[in-house]
């Protein structure tokens, strides 16, 4: 449970025993190369301990090397990385799991995710994820973009159930009802794109609070995740915006503003849907 006094380096922990850090840096969309390199190694400076990324994007390797950079102890960062849908199945999943390792230039995961409930093959994918979490590859294993009724499929063949969904969350796609299954089955929800890419820093009613709160709209953004209890992972390249973005551990948003964001949700997915996924 998620306490007034968080800090950078607070952690949740999963329904396995693992620590994992609310808040972290996202790299989707992080140009592979020197670019996400640098985000990477700037936001290590700045004392984010949890780096997001996938096969998909392309940077696992410029994940690794910033990590190797930093000096920091494997063990005080955490690393996520994702299944893709062209690696479903269940000799494919655990080739791909070993391959994203390679590229990252670790022994272990701390956390792997099925990016995505692709039709007919999540469940052997998911069979492999089990058998990589119990080699000790994956410290914890979860998903990505599933509805409650993708996880209620997974609750029937589940021998190890997920400890993580991340999927799209902020203010204006507020999945109250998701968030809400996920913690009764503890399993820990984590937001991707909490700033909705932009798309919604100058809505009214969040430029207002930011005032009030003599914050940015994506801090408030960020904070208002937290105070959700989810994990957040807001992206960038900009080392300002790196920066900026760890400058929400210091205020609070009182109930009345918290109130306030929770009307905003206007079903707005900046990314996919996942809703008509079979």
């Amino acid at each position: 449970m998620m306490t007034d006094e968080l800090t950078i380096t607070s952690c949740v922990t999963l329904n396995n025993g693992v620590a994992m850090p609310w808040f972290g840096l996202g790299v989707f969309q992080s140009p592979p190369g020197p670019v996400t390199e640098q985000a990477v190694a700037w936001a290590l400076e700045a004392g984010y301990r949890h780096v997001d990324t996938a096969r998909v994007y392309k940077n696992e390797e410029d994940v690794g090397k910033a990590l190797q950079a930093s000096g920091l102890p494997r063990q005080e960062v955490f690393i996520t990385t994702k299944l893709w849908n062209a690696d479903h199945g269940y000799e494919q999943t655990k080739r791909a799991a070993r391959r994203s390792l390679e590229r990252l230039g670790l022994d272990y995961l701390d956390l792997y995710l099925i990016h995505w409930p692709v039709e007919r093959l999540r469940r052997d994918s998911w069979k492999a994820l089990e058998e990589l979490h119990l080699e000790g590859l994956c410290r914890a294993i979860g998903v990505s973009n599933y509805t409650i009724r993708h996880l209620e499929e997974l609750f029937t063949y589940a021998e190890v159930l997920p400890a993580v969904n991340q999927v799209e969350f902020s203010p204006f796609l507020y999945q109250k009802g998701l968030l809400a299954f996920c913690r009764t089955h503890d399993i820990v929800l984590e937001g991707y794109s909490p700033l909705t890419k932009g798309n919604r820093l100058n809505h009214p009613v969040l430029t207002a609070i930011a005032a009030e709160c003599d914050r940015s709209p994506a801090q408030v953004l960020i904070r208002w995740c937290l105070q959700h209890q989810t994990v957040v992972i807001p992206k960038s390249q900009q080392r300002k915006h790196i920066l900026a973005n760890t400058q929400v551990f210091d205020f609070r948003l009182n109930e009345e503003q918290m109130a306030r964001l929770d009307t905003l949700d206007e079903g707005l997915r900046t990314s996919w849907d996942p809703t008509d996924q079979p």
